[in-house]
């Protein structure tokens, strides 16, 4: 069990991060890469993926195992500026804490062989804690830790280093970035509900709209985790992370020094996270004409629930879903339950739609 306790300063500096984050959708996507389950909401990823890949991960692997605990310098707060940023302050990361954290990761995948080895499953909090740590999307059993793929960057070497920021840059590049449209639309739409609470009722109602697998039972966040912790926020309050990558179970750093953050996974349907096929999307597209969808799309611009849309737009409440429900499809719309309405929030290419295809501001690398 995860425990996120607050206080009344903490409340009050409650954010939500502006947009998905480059090096936590990297690292997280890396578990869903690995892992044999969602064949049917990622498989066509992981299959677009690994070819373009060509089996380059394996220093990744030996830093980042299928399920436990990855150091926490791979998720930089500067990563929040770009993924160049994210990379330099990986690069920056003081030696002491390399050689720490390593250590750490290393200690880890060990109890986790071990654990797996023995017989019956382990109990209590400190097997858990050997096992899994504390950052732990669910997987298989973590492998071996080579050492000598860590070693130099357990030393502070800056050739081991290059080479895991060349690694890290090439697999966003396969793995992430085509995809990035996709991401950045699942993470605005969560983003909408969010602000939606937080605007309907504050902070407590912003924590209490989180996925269901989170908890707000005043003043504590719970969440299952796969180890026993609490998270004192102490005052420094804490930023919401929505993450495209992350499933089941949210994230948190494991050094309690660092600023708190909270990863958390964002809605996604049943079928393929990345939408329709070509054709598909043309023919829905081809549906697209006259002046009172184009409203509907208008008015969709900053979120709005169907009854406000029915509004904005001047048709009727049935019209209003039925012009929703042929823009979804279209992929031109996203749309998520709130409570017991639904809120519709503009795809990447339904926002360019409304620009004329002018090109978004680029996003920063």
């Amino acid at each position: 069990m995860l425990r996120i306790h607050f206080t009344g300063d903490d409340l009050a500096r409650v954010r939500m991060a502006a947009k998905p984050d480059v090096l936590w959708e990297t690292i997280l996507s890396f578990h869903r890469l690995r892992e044999r389950r969602r064949a049917v909401m990622f498989g066509e990823w992981r299959s677009e993926t690994r070819a373009r890949l060509n089996g380059e991960t394996n220093l990744l692997a030996a830093l980042v195992p299928t399920r436990g605990y990855f150091p926490d310098f791979l998720t930089p707060s500067e990563a929040s500026g770009g993924l160049e940023s994210g990379l330099a302050a990986i690069r920056a990361t003081p030696p002491g804490r390399l050689h720490s954290e390593l250590t750490l990761a290393s200690a880890s995948r060990a109890s986790a062989r071990a654990a797996a080895r023995a017989p019956g499953p382990p109990s209590g909090p400190a097997a858990g804690a050997a096992g899994l740590s504390d950052r732990a999307p669910t997987g298989a059993t973590a492998g071996a830790l080579p050492a000598p793929a860590v070693a130099g960057l357990a030393e502070g070497r800056p050739g081991p280093m290059s080479r895991l920021l060349t690694t890290l840059r090439g697999y966003h590049r396969a793995a992430v970035e085509p995809y990035w449209a996709h991401i950045q639309a699942r993470v605005e739409a969560d983003r909408a509900v969010r602000g939606r609470a937080l605007l309907d009722g504050g902070a407590a109602e912003l924590l209490c709209s989180l996925p269901p697998v989170l908890r707000w039972r005043p003043p504590v966040l719970e969440a299952d985790y796969p180890v026993d912790r609490e998270l004192r926020l102490d005052g420094r309050g804490l930023l919401l992370q929505p993450s495209f990558f992350c499933r089941d179970t949210p994230v948190v750093l494991r050094d309690t020094t660092l600023s708190p953050v909270l990863v958390y996974p964002v809605a996604h349907p049943p079928d393929q996270v990345f939408g329709e096929t070509t054709g598909a999307l043309a023919s829905s597209l081809g549906r697209l004409v006259g002046h009172t969808r184009s409203a509907v799309l208008q008015a969709i611009r900053y979120g709005c629930t169907t009854s406000e849309l029915a509004r904005r737009a001047g048709v009727s409440l049935a019209s209003a879903s039925q012009h929703a429900a042929v823009l979804r499809e279209a992929g031109l719309v996203l749309t998520l339950r709130h409570g017991n309405a639904v809120l519709h929030t503009l795809t990447p290419l339904g926002a360019a739609l409304l620009r004329g295809g002018a090109p978004a501001e680029a996003p920063t690398l």
